[in-house]
């Protein structure tokens, strides 16, 4: 039966109208403020899903800056900017700091190389065919993340990362394991993903985005929210001066036994060390927690 034209006109309005999508095809309706329970809910159940079905049993997380480097970056930084003239900087205040910060970067690049270096040691060593524990997981950016997933990726092993969605938008590094690649809206979502299987925290120099996620899982461990697990701070010179922990307990801030909810370290062995001591070896026999 063939229709008049006005009438297929009609039935291509029906079909090409957005009450017509099936619900969940519909970007539209789930973008409206009052499914945002149901956004969170599909955030939560994601990762979940995935982590089931590619095997991954525990994790390690890994903070730290994203402004972080490695070496040859930071660099050819420097010879860039120094292009420009040392001798502006006396007269070109901007210029000046950029050059200092570029010297600086050069010097936090070696928390870049640790960072590394420990996910690839960690990697080596936990990763197997049957079963994933101990998999590196990061916020999926640059700077550390990047060194952390590029330690994996150097190991042959498969590292997660939990992008967010930001103003200006942060690209994944390319070292995520693309099959762990994830994409959060809500932070509050990304850090529950980022603990529900972490076996250990590992945290380097970093601003607001690591210290409020570092304290935020000492918060939780402090009031008995979680499981106690190993936090590690690298770099003691910079947590000593970020931080001043001792300051806390002598105005009475926090208890004396609240700076032994982490550990502060400089070398990626010297991480490895500290998440052993905590399992009291079980991994040194390979066994995971």
């Amino acid at each position: 039966m063939s229709l008049a034209p006005e009438l297929l006109e009609r039935l291509r309005a029906i079909l090409e109208s957005p009450t017509y999508r099936l619900a969940y095809e519909d970007a539209e309706l789930l973008a409206q403020d009052d499914l945002r329970p149901l956004r969170l809910q599909l955030e939560l159940l994601k990762p979940e899903r995935v982590l089931r079905e590619q095997g991954v049993h525990s994790t390690v997380v890994v903070f730290g800056s994203a402004r972080v480097s490695d070496a040859a970056t930071a660099r050819a930084r420097l010879t860039a900017l120094e292009r420009q003239g040392t001798a502006a900087a006396s007269t070109d205040p901007v210029l000046g700091r950029e050059l200092a910060l570029a010297r600086r970067r050069i010097e936090q690049a070696r928390h870049y190389e640790q960072a590394r270096r420990f996910a690839h040691l960690i990697s080596t060593r936990f990763q197997q065919e049957e079963r994933c524990d101990f998999v590196v997981v990061t916020g999926g950016g640059p700077g550390i993340m990047e060194a952390a997933n590029r330690g994996a990726f150097d190991a042959g092993a498969r590292s997660i990362g939990l992008n967010i969605t930001l103003p200006h938008e942060q690209a994944p590094n390319p070292y995520v394991s693309p099959e762990l690649a994830f994409r959060f809206h809500y932070f509050a979502l990304r850090k529950m993903h980022f603990l529900l299987h972490a076996r250990g925290l590992v945290a380097f120099p970093g601003g607001y985005g690591t210290l409020d996620e570092l304290f935020e899982v000492l918060t939780l461990i402090q009031t008995g929210k979680m499981a106690p697990i190993p936090v590690v701070l690298v770099g003691r010179a910079f947590w000593r001066r970020a931080i001043d922990f001792d300051y806390l307990v002598d105005e009475g801030y926090i208890a004396p036994t609240d700076v032994d909810l982490f550990t502060c370290v400089d070398e990626a062995e010297e991480i490895v060390t500290a998440l052993e001591r905590f399992y009291t070896g079980r991994m040194a026999q390979g066994a995971p927690p």
